[in-house]
């Protein structure tokens, strides 16, 4: 799955945390930073996207704590 086919699929639009403010989503994909604008963790339902799942991605949270290879996944 490319950064593209990840942002088409991304559930993080309807995720308690997340704040509209421009930036592409799919912050879980390596491409992606973690958010500029994005600061209080209000819940996370990464563990249900299926951006996470295709890519067996195992962190939450990517919007404000960076992509999964900065915490330390593949």
């Amino acid at each position: 799955m490319d950064q593209n086919q990840a942002q088409d699929a991304c559930i993080c639009r309807v995720c308690p945390t997340y704040y509209a403010c421009g930036e592409k989503i799919a912050f879980c994909m390596p491409e992606a930073r973690k958010s500029q604008c994005i600061k209080i963790e209000s819940g996370c339902i990464c563990p249900g996207c299926p951006v996470q799942e295709e890519m067996n991605f195992k962190h939450e949270f990517y919007c404000v704590r960076g992509n999964e290879l900065e915490l330390g996944g593949h």
